[in-house]
């Protein structure tokens, strides 16, 4: 096909049509043993994260070596007010990163990275996020979905040797999918790669490119269209952002986050070398979904980050702060807030580094567990900081600047709160997770059952897989009766002084019931199960609790066995454990006991115009324009705002 050949208009997608492109992205098979996806089952196998896992010793040397190298960087070259005031990061700043070799963190050694595991990788973009949040996503977004790790999964030998060492120390990357009309619904993706002879043609507009205004090298998601000699299908390349027809045409601005090069790109017939695609074509999807398995874990890093400063600023200002004769952190209403931080900071970091030493260790498969360590810390620290701001009262909403202008302290507690915020939404919005998750987690059940409740299947298929699922379930269902939650004596290796078995006999014994209650359910609703997305969210964030629950006693335990802190890590794991606990009770009551159907009704009302008069009495502030900015592939009509940093 010619070059020259007109991009073709967004695709017209059906829902199915978006659901089988989803379903093919996805990972088919579970070759290693999953403890997430055991909980969800019914089955608590302690066994896969217990004890604890623990770096390789040299591993663990080289990673205290360049944290202490990137400590004293952070702390005398970064000034985070600074970037935050003039929302970006200094180039200065950028190039003592790459000499210090922070852009390869994740690079083996042998292209010139760190080599360092995603145990250390963490602590480093916790350590530099915390100096400036803005940095931690400039290395993570060029690491942990950029360039490298792609490439490192999927990449040929000579794209590893072209392009690793490039992104160790002199190029940054980013990773390219969003579309102006295009989120978390890839069958629609707009942007087209046309073959013609050895190499492919892009045209398109990619939305959100974090890192994309500063950017050397992109990954590239596109869409190739079926034709002779090739497969199509959504593609991944990696594209020199120096070509010809590839132009920055915006740097967008953040209610948080304000020093990140986030902007829009776009494609008019950009020539990218067939040698440039990663993996086949159709492959596209796969490759980003597989790359943020382990991906995700920066996200929990950062929060970990936050959940550290959190609990140092609400110790420092509660006990200095005294309100009606004594520091306001004796007084129940503000303690209750310094205790839910203190114990989840506590959980947030027991299942990042759980995670991550799994994912370093390979031995297990930990797509849930990442998902559910970057839901979980997203929407726990995003709770933090606004317990914080509320710790610290006006102060918290004041800006850092104001406070220091007039003499005080300044605390950016009203900047952590902003740049927390986008946790919640980026590499998978709540809800997202939510259903990503939850396809997951019932995943076994749809191997054996899922042509019972597919109005497409013939009856044949639909007698066979209600043979299989009659084993399955005849063999499954008797084991959620009963287990090592109900017996006393149970987990007794974590009692000591602090006993924390009875939390690990209620995540047994609450797996079961979690179980139970999807086959319940599945059974009830059949085909409309996918429709009920407040049911899968509850059953997700049961699961999230019990994970969190698990990683903290097994982290105690560690914490004690090593001599270090045990006897406080038990405590914060206990107190953890029973907030926990009051949460899945509430959630669990949700499941069924909900305004879900109302809800429904309610929307539909809105949408239809039936409430509109309750909008009356108000001015739009907001500019006359299109919801969505037009994206008709074409030559550019902005000037190129790419700025690159050599």
């Amino acid at each position: 096909m010619s070059a020259s050949t007109t991009p073709s208009s967004r695709p017209a997608v059906t829902e199915r049509e978006a659901r089988e492109v989803a379903e093919a992205a996805r990972e088919q098979h579970w070759r290693k043993p999953s403890f997430a996806k055991e909980l969800f089952l019914g089955r608590f196998r302690l066994d896969l994260i217990h004890p604890h896992p623990l770096p390789d010793e040299e591993l663990a040397q080289r990673g205290e070596e360049f944290l202490a190298k990137l400590r004293d960087f952070v702390e005398t070259k970064v000034d985070g007010g600074l970037i935050e005031r003039e929302a970006r990061i200094p180039d200065s700043v950028i190039d003592g990163l790459k000499e210090l070799g922070a852009f390869g963190m994740k690079i083996d050694t042998k292209y010139g990275g760190l080599g360092l595991g995603q145990v250390y990788y963490n602590k480093a973009l916790a350590l530099a996020g915390s100096a400036s949040p803005a940095i931690g996503v400039l290395l993570s977004a060029h690491q942990s979905i950029g360039v490298p790790q792609p490439l490192k999964l999927f990449g040929t030998q000579e794209q590893r040797e072209r392009f690793l060492p490039r992104c160790a120390r002199t190029d940054i990357s980013a990773f390219l999918l969003t579309e102006p009309d295009v989120g978390s619904d890839p069958a629609r993706l707009a942007t087209t790669a046309i073959p013609d002879g050895d190499d492919y043609v892009l045209d398109g507009v990619k939305l959100w490119t974090t890192n994309g205004v500063v950017a050397d090298l992109l990954v590239v998601m596109a869409r190739v269209p079926r034709s002779e000699g090739h497969r199509g299908g959504i593609t991944a390349f990696v594209v020199e952002t120096n070509s010809p027809g590839v132009t920055v045409e915006n740097r967008n601005a953040f209610m948080g986050l304000r020093g990140i090069e986030n902007g829009v790109t776009r494609f008019h017939q950009v020539r990218v070398p067939a040698a440039n695609r990663v993996g086949e074509e159709g492959q596209g999807l796969k490759i980003a979904l597989t790359t943020l398995n382990t991906g995700r874990l920066s996200l929990p890093a950062s929060c970990v980050a936050a959940g550290k400063w959190c609990l140092k600023i609400a110790r420092e200002w509660s006990a200095a702060r005294e309100q009606w004769g004594k520091p306001v952190a004796h007084h129940e209403a503000v303690g209750s807030k310094i205790s839910f931080i203190a114990a989840t900071t506590f959980a947030l970091e027991a299942v990042t580094d759980l995670a991550s030493q799994m994912a370093d260790e390979d031995r297990n498969d930990i797509r849930i567990e990442g998902a559910l360590a970057k839901l979980y810390a997203s929407e726990m620290a995003w709770t933090m900081a606004d317990e914080l701001v509320q710790i610290r009262g006006g102060r918290g909403f004041e800006t850092a600047d104001s406070l220091r202008a007039r003499g005080e302290r300044g605390v950016p507690a009203e900047q952590l709160l902003r740049d927390l915020r986008i946790n919640r939404i980026f590499e998978g919005s709540t809800e997202i997770m939510h259903l990503l998750i939850a396809r997951e987690a019932v995943d076994a059940h749809l191997s054996v059952a899922g042509d019972l409740i597919d109005p497409e299947k013939s009856l044949g298929d639909k007698a066979r897989a209600g043979a299989n699922a009659g084993v399955f379930y005849a063999k499954w269902l008797p084991k959620l009766v009963a287990g090592p939650g109900q017996l006393p004596a149970s987990y007794g290796e974590f009692k000591h002084g602090v006993d924390l078995s009875g939390h690990l006999r209620y995540v047994e014994r609450t797996a079961r019931k979690l179980a139970r209650s999807t086959f319940y359910a599945m059974s009830r609703w059949q085909g409309r199960m996918e429709s009920k997305q407040g049911f899968l969210g509850r059953i997700v964030d049961i699961g999230a609790e019990l994970f969190a629950m698990s990683a903290a006693c097994v982290r105690a335990e560690l914490l004690r066995s090593q001599g270090d802190h045990g006897r406080e890590a038990y405590q914060l794991a206990d107190v953890f454990c029973r907030q926990a606990r009051i949460r899945v009770e509430e959630l669990f009551t949700r499941l069924w006991t909900n305004t879900d159907d109302l809800d429904r009704k309610v929307v539909k009302g809105v949408l239809s115009g039936t409430y509109e008069w309750l909008e009356q009495g108000i001015v739009d502030p907001s500019d006359e324009g299109p919801w969505i900015a037009d994206a008709t592939p074409g030559p550019s009509q902005k000037e190129n705002v790419h700025r690159p940093i050599r």
